[in-house]
């Protein structure tokens, strides 16, 4: 029976959480970006290269078909993923240096009333001969 309460203790823990939910963004994330490169990006470039079509790039060796094509899309999605996360953890960062800073040292109280008289008599004595 511990080891199930442990399990769940485990599971449950806000670090496990949240990366639950970052893997289950990060694989959403990644079809969008797989879906722009594909649908958007790699037709406007093949147009602008004069209709060239990327999917259709491969080399056949023997009975192996090499696609060379779905590998220039594949990496453009991962530069694409690479630069908005890049952009993503260099807004994180900012964000928490801001809060983090310190911020400016408060001005120190005016003196007590007492503090005040303390320092008059103080001056006042040493002006004694």
């Amino acid at each position: 029976m511990g080891i199930i309460k442990e399990f769940r203790e485990f599971a449950v823990k806000g670090n496990v959480m949240d990366l639950a939910v970052g893997v289950i963004i990060g694989a959403a994330f990644g079809k969008i970006v797989a879906s722009l490169v594909e649908d958007v990006v790699m037709p406007l470039v093949g147009t602008l290269l004069g209709g060239f079509d990327f999917s259709a790039l491969a080399v056949h060796i023997g009975s192996a078909t090499v696609r060379y094509g779905k590998f220039v899309q594949t990496t453009v999605d991962f530069l694409i993923i690479a630069w908005a996360v890049f952009l993503a953890v260099k807004l994180f960062n900012r964000l928490k240096r801001e809060a983090a800073a310190p911020a400016a040292p408060a001005a120190p109280p005016p003196p007590s009333r007492q503090e005040t008289l303390l320092e008059e008599i103080r001056d006042l004595l040493r002006k004694r001969p």
